[in-house]
């Protein structure tokens, strides 16, 4: 018997769904719910389903608190007032080892500056000397010092942590500023490690700052992880997170998870010994381009400080042995409604990492995995993209129409001149806009929404059309650079 339940959407899939939180339809199974949700937002489909109709494996789906892949799946029968929430991916308990790794300083006891220091702390009973003192022999590696690893840090440094490494080979760039408060003004164009390394001792000289100025690969990966008693996932793309997942899962090491996109955030934590692995909520990566990262979809300033200072929160909870951690819980944060859901992660027993016959025993090529570099899947061949200089050439003889297929409000920022604005989301509903007889070239900000939108536009017969290689930010760098970047 069927009834009204509510089907929440996630902010990734919102613009696919004219913008809608939630949707109410009548249904009697999870089927039903999500075909009702298809018929009335058919641009959705490609994102929850792949070619041959399956529900795609980077996207969960729960009924209430439960996760459907523990109950019927997709014949999970639903109830009158029951929530169906969508969540795809969006880019413990025990004592820590006791590491005493600084030299000249003292780890057998807490100084008297310390005690000053740390006085609130050493009033809770759940802390104390001696969880004060366990801080300062502990240790924790932050992968990323970007929107989450910025706040998570400088929180974990004021805490008191012994020893922290931070992961990164990125530079301070203006755009940085907005949510990445452990950098200031003056630090752009440094390195972010240097700039962070003098946040962290002005914060707290009594904290050794590691640096691991590299990118994290397979080849580095276990040696780094490896002198950390904890890890802290603050990276913006699959590659990385999957990475540091397998890596936490084969040296044992819990796995302080968290990610942002727009005014949503999530946070858990992964402990393999414990629990389920970032895996068995998420088997496999979206394919390329399809879950666009916060440089293209946008972050509010505030959100990575919320969900860095959970992730902040477990990892000093699993540094001091204390408290109910998020081992299989997902909290799920929506800035926009202010609200906080909790949903129940199980442990997958068929995880390819974790499970009980795991098949991945060493680190893999993780872009491989997740299909960067292949731009088969995302793009078309190279004879359908063109070139800044070539466009900018072809623009001044009038032989383009030009599309924008970024949203509004990147379209106010900046634009190529003589384009016209036609939403990715919306492409499928204004094809008929568009002529297969023109010269067509599509854009966007760094190149990989608009190589889905030709890829979309060549199924539906269009042969004249091109992606701009690189996307806007190329043509600002190659030929106008009085366009404002963001």
């Amino acid at each position: 018997m069927s009834g009204t339940v509510t089907v929440l959407l996630p902010t990734p899939l919102r613009p696919y769904a004219g913008g809608a939180a939630d949707l109410e339809v009548e249904a009697s199974s999870v089927r039903d719910a999500l075909a009702s949700l298809l018929s009335k937002y058919p641009s959705l489909r490609r994102h929850l389903f792949d070619g041959n109709g399956k529900l795609r494996n980077f996207v969960n789906i729960y009924v209430n608190e439960e996760d459907i892949r523990h109950l019927d799946r997709e014949s999970t029968p639903v109830h009158p007032g029951d929530t169906v929430s969508i969540i795809p991916s969006i880019a413990g308990g025990g004592p820590p080892t006791v590491m005493q790794r600084v030299a000249g300083k003292r780890r057998d006891r807490l100084e008297i500056g310390e005690i000053r220091r740390y006085s609130r702390h050493l009033l809770l009973p759940e802390v104390g000397m001696y969880g004060q003192l366990k801080l300062k022999n502990s240790s924790a590696l932050v992968v990323g010092t970007g929107g989450l690893g910025a706040p998570l840090t400088m929180y974990l440094a004021a805490a008191g942590v012994g020893r922290i490494g931070l992961v990164d080979y990125d530079v301070v760039d203006e755009s940085n500023l907005q949510r990445q408060v452990i950098f200031s003004t003056q630090d752009i164009g440094r390195p972010k490690l240097e700039a962070a390394k003098n946040r962290i001792e002005g914060i707290n000289p009594n904290v050794e700052v590691t640096l691991h100025e590299v990118r994290l690969s397979s080849k580095n990966a276990m040696s780094i992880l490896r002198d950390y008693d904890v890890v802290v996932d603050g990276t913006d793309n699959f590659p990385t997170r999957y990475l540091v997942n397998d890596a936490c899962v084969l040296l044992g090491k819990p796995n302080v998870y968290g990610s942002i996109f727009r005014w949503e955030g999530q946070a858990s934590v992964f402990w393999a010994a414990k629990g389920p692995c970032y895996r068995c909520l998420y088997p496999e990566p979206p394919p390329p381009g399809l879950v666009p990262s916060c440089a293209e979809g946008g972050v509010f300033g505030v959100l990575p400080g919320i969900v860095g200072s959970i992730q902040a929160t477990e990892a000093l909870k699993i540094l001091l042995g204390k408290g109910d951690l998020l081992i299989g819980r997902l909290l799920v944060f929506d800035a926009i409604e202010m609200k906080f859901r909790e949903l129940r992660l199980r442990k997958n027993r068929e995880c390819p990492v974790c499970g009980d016959t795991p098949t991945v025993k060493e680190l893999i090529d993780y872009e491989e995995f997740c299909g960067v570099g292949r731009e088969a899947e995302v793009s078309l061949e190279d004879r359908y993209t063109v070139e800044p200089e070539a466009l900018r050439a072809r623009l001044d003889r009038d032989e383009v129409v030009l599309v924008d297929v970024r949203e509004p409000n990147e379209w106010e920022i900046n634009r190529i001149e003589g384009a016209r604005l036609i939403p990715l989301a919306t492409l499928a509903a204004r094809v008929n806009e568009l002529n297969t007889a023109d010269e067509i070239v599509v854009y966007c900000k760094t190149g990989s929404r608009s190589a889905n939108a030709v890829n979309f536009l060549y199924e539906l017969g269009f042969r004249k059309i091109k992606n701009l290689t690189g996307g806007i930010d190329a043509w600002i760098d190659r030929v106008d650079p009085r366009l404002p970047r963001y």
